[in-house]
């Protein structure tokens, strides 16, 4: 049985993964136009749309109430679920667009904790004893989305930014309601009493 030749080895380089070392231009200083840049920032694209994938980002966004045993945040409304994980070689794997909503969650709760006075406090709290979870969804229209298809992104995403184990929560309450003009999440994470 003749052998069939093997190709010759490839003559040029093939880049695995690309990566830029640009240098990122620093933001100011000042917290509101900060916080305003954060905010703005829009999602990547997604590879079966040609246009960018926006998320609402209306005003409130960002606002926030850190006390020493809780945390209350304004978020954007997570992705659907059919938008958060994608397939890659038979894995399912968090997609661009739940990447990038984890990413706009850090920073938001990032800049929340720079600003207060609590924050050492809160994160001793919430490091010693069960936790409380409470999501209030407003979406555009409550018939579209399911109250529990941005629970686990949402739960994730403000635990990985506090270094955090999710397995910690204990109590979820969940709500959904309406607000066409401005959907958002309203969470809160707190202490739960021993």
């Amino acid at each position: 049985m003749p052998r069939t030749p093997r190709k010759p080895p490839r003559q040029t380089a093939v880049p695995l993964r690309l990566t830029s070392y640009r240098q990122i231009q620093p933001l100011s200083a000042e917290p509101s136009q900060l916080a305003h840049a954060i905010l703005s920032a829009s999602f990547p694209t997604s590879r079966r749309r040609s246009k960018p994938v926006l998320l609402h980002v209306a005003e409130p966004l960002g606002q926030a109430t850190v006390s020493a045993t809780s945390l209350s945040v304004t978020l954007p409304v997570p992705p659907s679920i059919n938008h958060q994980y994608a397939t890659v070689n038979g894995r399912r794997v968090l997609s661009a667009l739940g990447r990038g909503y984890k990413a706009q969650v850090a920073q938001i709760v990032l800049l929340a904790l720079a600003q207060s006075p609590h924050k050492a406090s809160l994160r001793h709290s919430l490091g010693s004893g069960p936790l409380a979870l409470s999501i209030r969804f407003h979406f555009v229209s409550p018939l579209r989305r399911d109250v529990d298809g941005g629970l686990k992104i949402a739960q994730d995403a403000l635990c990985e930014a506090l270094g955090l184990n999710d397995n910690r929560i204990v109590e979820i309450h969940l709500y959904k309601e309406q607000d066409s003009a401005n959907p958002r999440i309203e969470i809160t994470l707190c202490t739960l009493p021993r």
